[in-house]
């Protein structure tokens, strides 16, 4: 049943994966092999990157258009919520570099024909939904502290803010909420995206999954979270543009992290990869045109 696999994966019963013990040495250890997956894919991580800083740019641009200033910080907060589901492409790239593919920006969509992309759908829904009533959140709060009175500038919402006491109280009433959201989408994704690109499992196994490696590991995920939380507050602070060096080396950190965290599959998935061909000639024309006409070369 398509739904059960949706939920489930591969298989009548699911199959769990077995968590590990992490360390602070894992966490810099992933840091360290994100960057280097980083500098060794920068044209075609930035190539995808920049959409994170674009799509921020616009967000912003909407907030202030249409007179709703009060969500300008839920909006590029909350933005991070979606990020797991955003860097989808990037956990693709380090995950072929890992196999010893040559990558190229094109391996960034080869999670299209994988079986468990309906499973990564419904976890981004997942995600979505999260962002979604986070804003509402944010957006009621804020008005029962300030009533429907729009702000007419930035300045006059600034002052609102810092000099008043329901300013002070929606800055740490709002901040502690939003902690508590960036808690539950780190819970359930911060496993399950990678998970479900390595394995079929379905969306159920990896958001259980994800929890299990929180709870196992609460210390070292609650360094994670606040280390993902300052590195996408100094790339936001250029207008967002930071972010699109920020995002890949948190994304591509975040498979290695994946991979410290849950126990290597014994019979991993093997991938349908595009072979390296070698120099075509005019004599194999129109054979090269047809899959497979290459199968039998070194």
């Amino acid at each position: 049943m398509p739904n059960v696999h949706v939920l489930t994966g591969a298989g009548e019963s699911p199959a769990y994966p077995v968590v590990r013990k992490i360390g602070i040495a894992d966490l810099k250890d992933a840091v360290a092999k994100g960057i280097d997956d980083f500098l060794a894919m920068p044209t075609h991580v930035i190539f995808l990157a920049v959409i994170y800083p674009v799509v921020g740019l616009l967000l912003a641009a909407a907030t202030f258009g249409y007179d709703l200033i009060p969500l300008l910080y839920p909006l590029a907060g909350g933005f991070a919520l979606i990020g797991p589901f955003a860097a989808i492409g990037l956990y693709e790239l380090s995950r072929q570099r890992e196999r010893g593919v040559e990558v190229t920006w094109k391996h960034a969509f080869g999670l299209l024909r994988y079986p468990s992309l309906d499973a990564i759908a419904a976890m981004g829904l997942v995600l979505m939904v999260v962002f979604l009533i986070w804003l509402a959140t944010a957006q009621l709060l804020y008005h029962s502290l300030f009533g429907y009175v729009t702000p007419q500038s930035v300045g006059q919402f600034l002052s609102d803010i810092f000099t008043t006491s329901a300013g002070w109280v929606l800055i740490i009433v709002g901040n502690g909420v939003g902690f508590l959201f960036a808690v539950l989408a780190l819970s359930v994704s911060v496993v399950s995206f990678p998970l479900l690109l390595d394995r079929d499992v379905g969306a159920i196994v990896a958001m259980h999954t994800s929890v299990r490696a929180v709870l196992r590991n609460p210390l070292m995920m609650a360094a994670w979270g606040l280390f993902v939380a300052v590195a996408l507050a100094i790339g936001s602070l250029p207008l967002f543009v930071g972010l699109a060096v920020v995002l890949p080396v948190l994304a591509h950190s975040t498979w290695h992290l994946y991979r410290k965290l849950v126990e290597p599959d014994l019979n991993p998935r093997q991938d349908r990869q595009r072979r390296s061909i070698g120099r075509r000639y005019a004599a194999d024309f129109p054979a090269i045109l047809f899959p497979g006409a290459h199968e039998d070369e070194p």
